[in-house]
């Protein structure tokens, strides 16, 4: 079983680069696998409907993964204490994998989120989840590799969907690789 770490940026140019780290763990102590994918049209931003820019471009980074047994996204799962779905959601809806949201801010609604502080951090983290307990989600969050605030692997996924760096050759002669759709 693996377990994902997602994230997605987009450029001031337009598209959008999706990138996805893959461990054996779920502390992602060792990340095993790094791929990225390009999508060159995505949807317009849409206030209360981020999900509808983020979610293809998430879908064709996770294209041909097996046995993903958790995700973990940056931002929430649910907005609000009542479970208005926010994009996590709708990809635990979508795989029925569960989803670890971790967002670096706060979030007017989403009261329910817990604040996880790491390493000497005093800014949290906002964790959400869906498909397991929002306290196992936090505790798994706060166990994550690296001394930062924000784990190692969430940092790398950053970094990588950003282009400041590419999938290591290693890992590519693992069986990573960078996908590219349009």
């Amino acid at each position: 079983m693996r377990h994902g770490a997602v994230d997605v940026y987009y450029p001031p140019s337009g598209g959008a680069r999706a990138a996805l780290v893959l461990a054996t763990e779920p502390t992602f102590a060792t990340v095993v696998d790094e791929r990225v994918a390009w999508l060159a049209h995505v949807a317009a931003y849409e206030p209360g409907s981020f999900f509808r820019r983020e979610l293809p471009a998430t879908r064709a980074v996770l294209e041909g993964v097996q046995d993903l047994g958790l995700l973990i996204v940056d931002g929430y799962v649910d907005l609000d204490p009542a479970g208005r779905p926010g994009l996590g959601a709708r990809l635990h809806d979508e795989t029925g994998i569960p989803v670890i949201g971790v967002a670096k801010t706060a979030f007017r609604s989403a009261t329910h989120a817990v604040a996880v502080r790491r390493g000497v951090a005093t800014r949290p983290l906002y964790v959400t989840a869906a498909g397991l307990g929002l306290e196992q989600a936090a505790a798994l969050v706060a166990a994550m590799g690296g001394p930062h605030r924000l784990p190692d692997a969430l940092r790398r996924v950053d970094r990588l969907s950003r282009g400041g760096d590419q999938p290591t050759a290693e890992r590519l002669a693992a069986g990573g690789r960078i996908r590219r759709s349009v």
